[in-house]
């Protein structure tokens, strides 16, 4: 199993491209269109390091209202964090042994198979486990496709983004609130797999394959869920709201 990205719930990505792109030096990998949604994704990072993160608009919203639902219910902010998983039916008999149901089961594309878990299940936050099997499957070679072709548009949808800045800005981490650490660890590392890699009074990090991380953070009194995500950068350090999203960025 594996942290794929995280996603963020926007009206409009414009101005999230012009910091993620414009100045960080973000690399927009792929995007397209669906029933209610339009998703793209941004690599903060390399094919070694860093993470992704997709951003979701509202599209098509007369066949699927379910993103606009959750805009007008909560605004702009983080929506779910997807995993994912050679062999989804294996890891939802393991969800399902563990005690939990799964909503949202469509294998119907033999290419892209998904199931969720709910928020009341996940620790405040929509995890999505996808079985993937398209033609570019490692990170390298669909960053290399990407740096040799541009990124792939089904459609093409997003606006022109700007040249990529230079101070190389580099998504760390997913930082995940929560009132009781214990249950949230055993849900992340002990069903989700993260491997613990620091910790400290309060808190613990954990880390999968592919470099995506979550810093689970003891927050009594606060909403359980995702809370900020966190980087660093070439140059001083800087704050943002990014799709209703806090991203703090450290110097390197």
């Amino acid at each position: 199993m594996d942290l794929d990205h995280v996603a963020l719930a926007t009206r409009d990505v414009t101005p999230t491209l012009e910091l993620f792109v414009g100045e960080l030096g973000g690399l927009v990998l792929f995007g397209g269109q669906g029933p209610g949604f339009r998703p793209m994704q941004v690599r903060l990072g390399d094919e070694s390091d860093g993470m992704t993160v997709e951003l979701l608009e509202p599209w098509d919203t007369e066949h699927n209202d379910f993103l606009e639902r959750f805009l007008t219910r909560n605004g702009e902010g983080p929506h779910h964090l997807t995993f994912k998983v050679p062999d989804l039916a294996a890891a939802l008999d393991r969800v399902g042994t563990a005690g939990f149901q799964p909503v949202g089961v469509d294998v119907s594309d033999p290419d892209w198979k998904e199931a969720f878990l709910h928020p009341r299940e996940a620790h405040g936050t929509v995890v999505q486990l996808a079985e993937s099997h398209h033609r570019l499957e490692t990170r390298a070679e669909l960053l290399e496709h990407v740096r040799t072709h541009g990124a792939d548009g089904h459609p093409r949808w997003w606006p022109e983004t700007p040249p990529p800045g230079a101070r190389h800005g580099l998504l760390r981490r997913v930082v995940v609130a929560t009132p009781s650490l214990p249950a949230t660890l055993g849900f992340f590392a002990g069903l989700l797999g993260g491997e613990e890699v620091a910790a400290g009074e309060g808190w613990v990090e954990l880390a999968w394959p592919g470099a995506g991380r979550v810093k689970l953070e003891h927050r009594p009194g606060v909403p359980p869920g995702i809370d900020r995500l966190e980087g660093d950068i070439d140059g001083p350090a800087s704050e943002h709201v990014v799709a209703g999203t806090r991203l703090l960025l450290a110097p390197r």
